[in-house]
């Protein structure tokens, strides 16, 4: 009996669970910029080099602001794997060395989608990746002739 009610447990958590999940691998992602200094049109390489921190400045030279969700939220960690092709733990570890390395400065991460989206609105320079974004304050990026990743 007691086996019979683990099972039934189990398949329940799965039920769950495996709809969630992916879901969470299945959302779009959009790049997303302050709509001063942040170009409305990237190609993937562009975009792989500011969010690796390889380009600092933009065209017009502000300073480039990553924002990023935290890798423990489920758009964080997709934005982990599909953009930067790292587990959460690994994206961490890379920014921790660059910073330590002196060669940028650390991305800020958010819990909230709504406070990244407030960030980038308000910080010249700012660009972050998020599942959705308000067209009204924010620059969608537009990356290959794409809205969504």
């Amino acid at each position: 009996m007691k086996r019979f009610i683990f099972h039934i447990t189990l398949v329940l958590c799965l039920w769950v669970a495996v709809p969630w999940s992916l879901q969470a691998q299945d959302s779009p992602l959009v790049v997303v910029g302050n709509k001063e200094s942040v170009p409305s049109t990237l190609n993937a390489g562009q975009l792989k080099s500011i969010l690796r921190g390889e380009k600092l400045r933009w065209n017009d030279g502000k300073q480039v602001v990553i924002a990023l969700m935290k890798t423990n939220t489920p758009i964080g960690n997709e934005t982990s794997k599909r953009i930067y092709n790292m587990t959460g733990n690994e994206l961490n570890k890379y920014f921790l060395a660059l910073v330590f390395q002196g060669k940028v400065k650390a991305p800020v991460f958010f819990n909230s989608a709504s406070d990244l989206e407030a960030f980038v609105a308000q910080t010249p320079g700012a660009i972050g990746v998020l599942e959705k974004a308000d067209e009204k304050s924010l620059q969608i990026i537009v990356v290959d002739g794409k809205t969504q990743l």
